[in-house]
């Protein structure tokens, strides 16, 4: 932004102004900023952090950590589904929370030290989080594009589960091997809606994963 942006809010509900025009303040903080990490508080007095949530990912792939007294399993869930890279539950000690933002920190590396990656199939531009294959956009959630990364930065290289774990979800307690094949799975999909043949991501059966350039 250049210049200061102007919007009207039409509304008869105050609840529902307030509501928005705090949305648009914390979104055009994030614009200018451009902080390294956000942490978002789940159930704030009038601002829905869900809500939040779902307009970050639309404008930025910075790495998200929900807070919230909610503690429940689908909670924690639904918010790695909508994009947060992790969950931390009220109350929560300050060396916790400080490990916390470390291990997301460290899992997201900066995208000034590599801009870009391309083969006959696939595009990444690190800097804008931006994924294309054979000329059309790929939507990842951030878990997504670091999974994809981590097979583009070791591309013909079998890379193990445990290295995988490492790479993507930074050795996170909690993190499996089952995580790795279900976001493969995810991560395969989105690709071959993009014409990118599934095999491009081989499975070395009880050893890991390998990136093969140029299938599609």
């Amino acid at each position: 932004m250049s210049a200061p942006a102007s919007v009207l809010v039409v509304d008869d509900d105050t609840d529902v102004r307030t509501l928005v025009r705090e949305l648009l303040a914390a979104l055009r903080v994030l614009y200018e900023e451009r902080p390294d990490l956000v942490l978002l508080d789940v159930s704030m007095p009038q601002l829905d952090g869900w809500a939040t949530l779902a307009r970050i990912r639309e404008l930025s792939d910075v790495p998200v950590v929900m807070l919230s007294a909610l503690g429940a399993e689908l909670e924690k869930v639904r918010a790695l589904r909508i994009g947060a890279d992790d969950y931390v539950t009220k109350p929560f000690g300050r060396q916790e929370l400080l490990a916390r933002v470390e291990s997301v920190l460290r899992r997201s590396p900066d995208p000034q030290l590599r801009r870009s990656y391309s083969d006959d199939v696939l595009k990444v531009d690190f800097a804008e989080r931006r994924v294309s294959a054979n000329g059309h956009d790929v939507e990842l959630t951030p878990l997504e594009f670091r999974l994809l990364s981590a097979f583009v930065d070791h591309p013909n290289q079998l890379l193990g589960h445990d290295q995988l774990l490492e790479l993507v979800w930074g050795g996170e307690r909690g993190s499996s091997r089952d995580q790795v094949k279900l976001y493969v799975g995810y991560l395969r999909r989105k690709l071959a809606e993009a014409g990118v043949d599934p095999g491009a991501i081989e499975n070395a059966r009880g050893f890991g994963y390998r990136y093969v350039p140029g299938s599609g």
